[in-house]
């Protein structure tokens, strides 16, 4: 590296874990220190489990052994790192019998799953789920920390927007609609045919059952964990002697699904260390909504994530945010202040003051409208700064060995733009756990004023609160790492367009 070509290492964000102490490594800190402790921290999983009989056998099956040491994979190798034990890692319980069972047979699930009408299929085949849960809910006292959806393979493969459902399996619906004459009928709903509008319902709802379940129990505030038999017991699938798809070795699944767990049980597995105070990260997401009449149409919503990785979800409102000569969505002006000022709101409630700095992280650049509403949400005190964010694949670096570039090589190619390795070769695990030359980011200050060095230091830093898994790092920054999938869930069902701001473990 020369400094005459504006290229720059950005050192590894270390992470904060329990007794203050600080390392770079996930799966390094949380062995040597456990997660961070505080009045939140879980001392028990309380679990409610929904699923086949087989299903739950399994989850009880794969509690018990991640209560045990798994080991790693490979032991030679420094990416892959046995599993202690769950209560040895995080310092609480996880009983492999859980607080509540409830049993669907699968003559239940595949009597509606193999329905001819994908929209009925899908909608009856969540309903068995989301209304189990809820009598439970309303029924019940003992509360339930997450909810474990324990799904066949055959709702993983016929759960999905493409999916088709062969001839001898097809069982023939009763209804007849097209989506066409389903937004005929909600527009003007039938006065003689009651199962016509009752039909015409389904339509609303994506054809999707992991976003669907999600987004039809928001309003109960349930948190999920929906997981594939096939991945707690993968040498139970075996066909011809081959493994039915491949799934991660013992200890690694371990690693990812438990901190998951451990994450949407309320507690905090570690924190950016040495983060500034006052700091706020707020990614942009829009989602076209493809139901409705105008193909323009879009939802919007605003991601805010603190040092901790603690996020909440905001929902804006869904107009024609989407132009199809730009290839853009953008926010008036109206729009993108009231979105912001539920942001700001939300911050200084939580910290008792307003927030220093500002960081709004998007895909495309901000318009002028667009600008100007978020800047009059925001208070005098706090520095606003716009940053787009994009893979780039043109641009290439390669070193004199054979390993991929440094993660966390920067090209500074203006004071304002610059390309940001957050995928490349770790001294740590002594890999790059990719399989392409990796793509840098384009990073792009596109509004406001900052340090383009310190915008990277801070986007960096975001590839590590991922808590969706149990990795050195990713590729994109938790801001956008999601956007598409929240999106998705705030477009799922009429019903999410009317939440109120939830906390993000109920999106992933």
């Amino acid at each position: 590296m020369t400094k005459d070509l504006n290229l720059y290492y950005i050192e590894e964000p270390r992470l904060e874990f329990g007794h203050g102490q600080a390392m770079e490594d996930p799966k390094d800190g949380l062995m040597f220190f456990g997660p961070l402790k505080d009045a939140r921290s879980p001392v028990e999983i309380r679990v409610g489990v929904i699923g086949s009989k087989e299903g739950i056998n399994r989850y009880r099956k794969w509690v018990a052994k991640i209560n045990s040491y798994i080991p790693a994979l490979k032991t030679e190798s420094a990416h892959h790192t046995a599993y202690p034990g769950f209560k040895t890692i995080f310092g609480c319980k996880w009983s492999d019998s859980p607080i509540c069972e409830l049993t669907i047979t699968e003559e239940e699930m595949l009597g509606h799953l193999y329905l001819s009408d994908r929209h009925e299929a899908i909608f009856k085949t969540v309903g068995l789920f989301e209304n189990r849960i809820r009598r439970y809910i309303r029924e019940e006292d003992a509360h339930i920390d997450l909810w474990f959806i324990i799904i066949p393979e055959e709702i993983y493969k016929l759960g999905r927007p493409k999916s088709v459902v062969s001839k001898d399996l097809r069982v023939l619906s009763a209804i007849n609609m097209t989506a066409k004459k389903a937004r005929q009928i909600q527009k003007q709903p039938s006065l003689l045919f009651a199962e016509e509008n009752e039909a015409a319902e389904y339509y609303k709802y994506e054809l999707n059952f992991h976003n669907q379940l999600k987004a039809r129990l928001l309003d109960t505030k349930a948190v999920l964990q929906i997981v594939r038999e096939t991945s707690l017991s993968p040498e139970e699938f075996v066909v011809d002697e081959r493994p039915l798809r491949r799934v991660q070795d013992p200890a690694t699944l371990a690693w990812n699904l438990t901190t998951t767990t451990f994450f949407k049980a309320s507690g905090r597995p570690w924190k950016l260390a040495n983060v500034r105070e006052g700091v706020c990260y707020v990614g942009i997401v829009f989602k076209r909504d493809m139901k409705s009449r105008d193909a323009n149409n879009a939802c919007c919503g605003a991601q805010m994530f603190l040092d901790s990785g603690d996020g909440l979800v905001f929902k804006g409102a869904v107009g024609p945010w989407y132009s199809d000569s730009t290839k853009e969505f953008h926010l008036p002006k109206q729009k993108a202040y009231e979105l912001m000022s539920m942001v700001v709101d939300a911050y200084t409630r939580e910290h008792g003051f307003e927030p220093k700095e500002l960081f709004i992280h998007g895909r495309t650049r901000f318009s002028e409208g667009e600008w100007r509403g978020f800047q009059e949400a925001v208070p005098k005190v706090t520095n606003l700064v716009g940053v787009r964010i994009r893979d780039d694949k043109n641009l290439k670096m390669y070193g004199p060995g054979q390993e991929a570039v440094l993660r966390g090589t920067a090209f500074l190619k203006t004071n304002r733009m610059g390309f940001l390795w957050t995928r490349g070769y770790i001294p740590r695990l002594q890999t790059y756990p990719g399989r392409e030359v990796p793509n840098p980011l384009s990073i792009e200050i596109c509004r406001g004023n900052a340090e383009l060095k310190q915008v990277m230091r801070d986007i960096i830093g975001l590839t590590k609160v991922n808590f969706n898994a149990c990795i050195y790092a990713d590729g994109y920054p938790v801001t956008l790492r999601f956007a598409d999938h929240v999106g998705e869930i705030l477009t799922s069902t009429p019903i999410a367009h009317e939440l109120p701001p939830l906390p993000f473990k109920h999106y992933i």
